[in-house]
């Protein structure tokens, strides 16, 4: 039995605590805010109640597999999960709209086709097919198993995109998503539909890879899920969990230092001075601060994946307290698309935002996220510039930026300012002060193409006995990835060098 340190208690951090210790090992969890959880945070008053993190889960399996790997009580035993269906609802700026199903590529076909006409469904359903490929193609390196150590090799674009001749040139294909948009959909609304599910994870579509295609194939073929009383519940019952298996947990207790001793990791230091001995040492926390935990030393090499790169998107949230009921037609998810992609995309990485944003508007139909059912608790989303490129402490820049979601949300909720009681806005900021990443910037999921540029680093380090777990280590952000990295964490303690993935 090992002593083992986790460093933050947030999704990746509790679902590897949660494995290690149902395989013998004594372990403790020291997370530096007051409670557990990291980006799935909760916000309430009078009687509303709102996700400030992911709102909606995808890919249930990987926590189902964790409920099941770890105790007797099945996932749907400790939160209610329900499809959301339709899976989304997209506002373009032309005015026109469509619904789209839940976990049925054939039905969105026909949604586009019945909504877009002009063989839209046609298109979008020969280029999932193209991203099921890239899916399968790349399903086992960037999700199942540790990052190989040829992972050069995942620099190579793996979408399979047409081939597009050219008038006495070399034929071309598609290498970014804004390509594909363009020479596989068409641009149009189409393209707006592809582009906004990179922008919701921090992608530019502009250099994005084409392997990017594997998000939207994700939620169209595996669904999307809500769980009861918002995503904070599955923190709860990860946590539950946790405390059930006997992990530890001490909160207010900031990590300062990772102690080394004969060249691998031994303990931690705290802020205020605790030092305590483990076996080793599991980073669930933002890996690009590791520099400060471990002075003058190197943890990678010039051959390994390495934390940093240019600073990535944040979010940037409105919470709406509204009076009158939610009507019984009403979407979970509405994108509200902006009018100029391109604008916006650019402004999310470098500001100012003077585009105006695509805004995603969530309704749950959930009673215990309102006071009554005389109410209704609407939370609005855009891709923002991470604090530092953009002073999002300046109240003018806010509160101008919370009116962009709001006026734009109208469209989403008619009478909306006339229902209004109060709102509450979440910048990068109280993401940084949630997450402990560096500008409240959101890490975005593995992808292979782009020369590496979105792969992560390993869950294992250059000093022994340090393992990376979270959404900023392999296999890279999401709810679902974030999962997914901590069972790989237990998997490479538990089996050492013969551990070769998830099955």
């Amino acid at each position: 039995m090992a002593r083992i340190a986790v460093i933050g208690a947030g999704a990746g951090a509790m679902a590897a605590a949660a494995r290690l210790a149902v395989a013998g090992h004594r372990v403790t969890v020291y997370e530096r805010s007051s409670t557990y959880g990291g980006a799935l945070g909760r916000f309430e008053r009078d009687g509303f109640v709102f996700d400030t993190g992911p709102a909606l889960l995808r890919l249930p399996a990987v926590y189902r597999d964790l409920f099941v790997k770890t105790g007797k009580e099945p996932l749907e035993s400790c939160v209610e999960l329900a499809p959301v269906d339709p899976a989304s609802r997209h506002l373009f700026a032309d005015g026109s709209e469509v619904s789209l199903p839940n976990a049925s590529r054939a039905g969105v076909v026909a949604a586009l086709d019945t909504a877009l006409g002009g063989g839209a469904g046609e298109r979008w359903g020969a280029f999932l097919g193209r991203a099921r490929e890239t899916w399968d193609r790349t399903r086992r390196p960037l999700l199942e198993e540790p990052l190989w150590p040829n992972w050069q090799v995942l620099a190579r674009e793996p979408y399979p995109a047409l081939e597009r001749r050219r008038l006495l040139r070399s034929p071309r294909r598609a290498t970014t998503l804004g390509e594909v948009t363009a020479q596989e959909l068409g641009g149009g609304r189409l393209g707006a539909l592809l582009e906004s599910y990179a922008l919701e994870y921090g992608l530019d579509p502009g250099t994005a890879p084409a392997a990017a295609a594997v998000l939207p194939y994700m939620e169209q073929t595996f669904g999307s899920w809500y769980v009861r009383g918002g995503t904070r519940e599955l923190a709860r019952a990860m946590y539950e969990r946790c405390l059930a298996r006997k992990v530890t947990f001490v909160f207010d207790a900031e990590v300062t230092l990772i102690r080394a001793k004969d060249g691998r990791a031994a303990g931690v230091e705290l802020a205020d001075g605790t030092a305590v001995d483990a076996d080793r040492v599991v980073c669930g926390a933002d890996p690009r601060g590791l520099h400060r935990m471990l002075p003058g030393r190197t943890l990678w090499g010039p051959e390994e994946v390495r934390p940093g790169g240019p600073a990535r998107p944040s979010r940037f949230t409105v919470l709406l307290a509204l009076r009158g009921a939610r009507p019984s037609d009403t979407a979970h998810r509405t994108v509200v698309h902006a009018p100029d992609a391109a604008a916006e995309a650019r402004a999310a990485f470098t500001g100012p935002h003077t585009a105006p944003p695509t805004v995603t508007v969530l309704r749950p139909d959930d009673p215990a996220v309102r006071p009554d059912d005389d109410h209704e608790a609407v939370t609005l989303t855009a891709t923002v510039a991470p604090h530092g490129p953009v002073d999002w402490t300046d109240g003018a820049l806010v509160g101008r930026y919370a009116e962009e979601l709001i006026g734009a949300a109208e469209r989403a909720v008619p009478g909306l300012r006339e229902r209004l009681l109060w709102h509450e806005v979440r910048t990068p900021v109280e993401v940084a002060l949630a997450t402990g990443a560096e500008g409240g910037s959101v890490p975005a999921p593995s992808l292979a193409g782009a020369d590496a540029a979105l792969l992560h680093p390993a869950n294992t380090t250059g000093l022994p006995g340090l393992h990376l777990a979270g959404g900023w280590s392999h296999p890279g952000g999401g709810l679902a990835h974030a999962g997914m990295s901590g069972a790989l964490v237990a998997g490479l303690i538990v089996e050492g060098e013969d551990f070769r993935g998830s099955r």
